[in-house]
């Protein structure tokens, strides 16, 4: 067992680095308000403009997916989290580089921040084994995990109070110095193990042996789908939250539209813990049932802009209570999903499962956002786009028919015959 002071300097590295991934989007899309203010941009740039940066985050984990699970599973991880949050640091010094040298640096910048964010991620969920004693990793992945949403929450908020406040080159600073102590605090954790005998081939090949096993199964397949579709929607939710908050809600400062997802995410937690009391593993009955309720609470939510030109006084207080709902029933209809991803996968395969996971959910919230650049296009506005939302999250759901649990040796046979 390794140094103990491994794991406290993961939480603190990781909620830094989480932290920052949130922040610098907002650096770079909070200036959006007041160039739309200015009349310098229309609402169909601004819109696309968060279409875009949100969706860039995403190509580094679809594209190199299977690569960075060969190199954490070969090389010892804590080096990973170094190299996660080096790659992060001269990622958000390249977006920096915007101010004086042009927006595609922003492109680049954020982008390489993502390569960051791929290699980083495997890393602080695989070290765990090596770092904390097995009656214990349960309670740890659920502190990483609580830990990473409330970095991604403080972060959205930090990097909103931050451009409200400072001039963008403090606020650049101020990313980049949390990046660097992040990077500071890895550099003290004692070394992990490495795996020569992992070849990148053999990795490789595993990553897609365990897609096919996955897809090649009746309930898995579905239970991976419902997983997706939650991703999705959240992404197409945090893609429109800004046009939404500035032209429907008539919101004018960045801070204010930060909350919209802070509202959002409370009735998360309050769903994932209620689904943790109401249901017992496997017992995805209900799914269904909550899929449908997120899609009518979304399109309530596009429904708002209709309501205020038919007499609603108070449409953020309507917002508010709505998202709320909508993230207690999507909480409600994640969390049993993911526990039974992880409780019939093969327990051997787990991590190659989670990874499997995580390239299928940003693979599909690539897919979310030509969906949504796609309703931008045709000319929907943010109202419009939630309710398009809304139509595929129903139409989805409807297919969402998950079946009975099989049993373990139907599905190792189906692992098998995949293999």
């Amino acid at each position: 067992m390794n140094s103990k002071r491994n794991y406290p300097l993961l939480l603190v590295s990781q909620f830094l680095g989480a932290f920052g991934d949130n922040a610098i989007l907002v650096v770079i899309l909070g200036p959006l308000m007041a160039k739309y203010h200015a009349g310098l941009i229309s609402a169909h740039e601004q819109s696309i403009a968060n279409i875009y940066f949100t969706s860039l985050l995403f190509i580094p984990f679809v594209l190199l997916a299977p690569m960075a699970g060969f190199l954490n599973d070969r090389y010892p991880k804590y080096r990973w989290l170094l190299g996660g949050n080096l790659i992060k640091l001269a990622g958000s010094a390249m977006a920096a580089l915007s101010l004086a040298h042009g927006s595609a640096w922003q492109t680049i910048g954020y982008l390489v921040v993502g390569v960051g964010a791929c290699a980083y991620s495997p890393a602080k969920y695989g070290i765990l084994p090596e770092i904390v004693p097995a009656e214990r990793l349960v309670k740890a992945n659920g502190t990483v995990e609580l830990l990473t949403l409330v970095a991604i929450l403080a972060g959205n908020i930090a990097g909103a109070a931050m451009v409200d406040r400072f001039p963008l080159p403090v606020c650049y600073g101020l990313v980049i110095a949390n990046y660097a102590a992040s990077l500071f605090l890895n550099l003290f954790m004692t070394p992990t193990p490495a795996y020569p005998e992992v070849k990148l081939r053999g990795s490789a090949r595993e990553f897609f042996v365990n897609l096919r096993a996955i897809f090649s199964h009746p309930r898995l397949s579905r239970i991976l789908m419902g997983t997706v579709l939650f991703w999705v929607c959240g992404a197409l939710l945090k893609m429109n939250f800004q046009p939404f908050g500035q032209q429907v809600l008539k919101y004018e400062s960045v801070l204010q539209v930060a909350l919209l997802g802070l509202w959002l995410s409370i009735g998360v937690m309050i769903g994932s813990v209620a689904a943790g009391y109401f249901y017992k593993v496997g017992d995805l009955r209900a799914t269904r049932r909550y899929g449908w309720l997120l899609a009518g609470s979304v399109g309530v939510l596009g429904g708002v802009d209709w309501l205020l030109h038919h007499g609603l006084s108070h449409p953020s207080a309507l917002a508010i209570t709505v998202l709320i709902v909508a993230g207690v029933m999507a909480g409600l209809f994640l969390i049993p999903l993911n526990a039974a991803l992880q409780a019939e996968s093969h327990k051997d395969k787990l991590g190659k499962t989670i990874a499997t996971q995580n390239g299928v959910e940003n693979l599909a919230m690539l897919g979310g956002s030509v969906f949504a650049l796609v309703n931008v296009q045709i000319g929907f506005d943010p109202s419009q786009l939630f309710l398009c939302l809304a139509a595929l999250l129903a139409v989805i759901v409807c297919a969402l028919k998950i079946p009975a649990r099989q049993p373990e040796a139907a599905v190792a046979s189906a692992a098998a015959a995949a293999s």
